[in-house]
């Protein structure tokens, strides 16, 4: 396997972390912490590129809070800088490690996302008579730092480069405890193995792509499944022969619980027919159509009168109302709502927001 090296002198670069600070701010240009960055841009840069090259950067402690998603999650958002580096690193290591990705992983990934998994997704269900869905049990807290780390090094030789990822990695805040013990354990191996990665960093995304990239290629190579779909943890696996989804079950929760330490979730991994349609990325997907999940429409509708009501209240722009209502329903346009979307455009109008309707698809549009 050919291995990369002398990376670092092409992530210390004032092109790369200006490069790198774009996509940072993407989206973000109204956050306080992004315009302090900005209004002085040249010296932030040209301070991360001293402390990068001298190598005396440290990463600084992380923002912790909880988003209902729908189940309680913890969100850790690293200091600005932090994610300038985050974007200068990856700028540099992702096309390494793109080419070792199997076609259908589709998390973080130019080209692919939700929407593209969901329609494969609807496309296997046409070719195969039963599915096996799956997902990691607490997927973040659970990655192994050295375990990861020897899968950085497996494509990358580069000593600084490899000693950043190290940082970034062993920066990781205090997650969620995920207390399992695995064949070869002692008593003492959950205190000496150091576990978990901040859900919010754009590293830790392509990190927990990474993780399970050697169970792709287990599942594809190995077991020889065809169809076959992950999205960071969610799984998919679809076959003819139900008694060997079951089997596989097995196969792959001996494979995840040896090479990476993790386990299946055991209530939320089975065996069922793809004509009874399946839940997966936010959609009830059937053979013939989709649906938007009911807790996801009825969060957006929580959400819809909490936004009319800061509006009203002027605590919420209206751009940013349109921008947030014509995003949601540029969502839900990927599956079957038509009748779902008029709905919620009649709550809109009775809340004093304009519909514009062009070309057959309705759109707000705030007077």
């Amino acid at each position: 396997m050919k291995r990369f090296g002398d990376l670092y002198p092409n992530i210390c670069t004032f092109d790369n972390l200006l490069q790198a600070f774009y996509k940072a701010r993407k989206g973000k240009r109204k956050n306080s912490n992004v315009a302090a960055f900005e209004a002085n841009l040249e010296y932030e840069l040209l301070q991360l590129l001293q402390e990068l090259k001298i190598e005396t950067y440290h990463p600084g402690p992380y923002r912790t809070f909880y988003i209902q998603d729908p189940k309680k999650r913890m969100i850790s958002a690293a200091p600005f800088r932090d994610r300038v580096v985050h974007h200068a690193l990856c700028n540099i290591i992702e096309p390494i490690f793109e080419p070792t990705f199997i076609f259908d992983t589709y998390a973080n990934r130019k080209g692919k996302g939700t929407h593209t998994a969901i329609r494969r997704c609807q496309s296997f269900m046409h070719q195969y008579k039963y599915v096996l869905k799956a997902d990691i049990r607490k997927y973040f807290p659970s990655i192994d730092h050295a375990i990861l780390k020897g899968l950085i090094a497996r494509k990358i030789k580069c000593p600084r480069t490899l000693s950043l990822v190290d940082l970034i990695i062993d920066n990781s805040n205090p997650q969620e405890l995920a207390p399992d013990y695995f064949p070869g354990d002692d008593l003492f191996s959950l205190a000496s193995r150091r576990r978990g990665l901040p859900m919010g960093n754009l590293t830790s995304q392509f990190f927990a792509n990474l993780y399970l990239s050697p169970f792709d290629h287990f599942v594809k190579e190995e077991l020889g499944i065809k169809g076959y779909i992950r999205y960071v943890d969610d799984v998919v696996l679809f076959h003819d022969d139900k008694s060997l989804l079951h089997e596989l079950k097995k196969e792959c929760q001996r494979f995840l619980a040896k090479r990476l330490r993790l386990l299946l979730h055991p209530k939320k991994s089975e065996v069922f027919p793809t004509a009874s349609g399946l839940t997966f990325l936010g959609q009830r997907i059937f053979l013939t159509h989709r649906r938007l999940k009911r807790e996801n429409v009825q969060r957006f509708y929580r959400r819809m009168k909490e936004r009319l009501a800061l509006y009203h209240a002027e605590k919420l722009s209206p751009e940013q109302l349109e921008c947030q209502l014509n995003s949601w329903l540029g969502h839900a346009r990927q599956a079957d709502t038509w009748r779902l979307r008029k709905r919620c455009l009649k709550g809109l109008q009775e809340g004093g927001v304009k519909v514009l309707e062009r070309r057959g698809e309705v759109w707000v549009v705030l007077g």
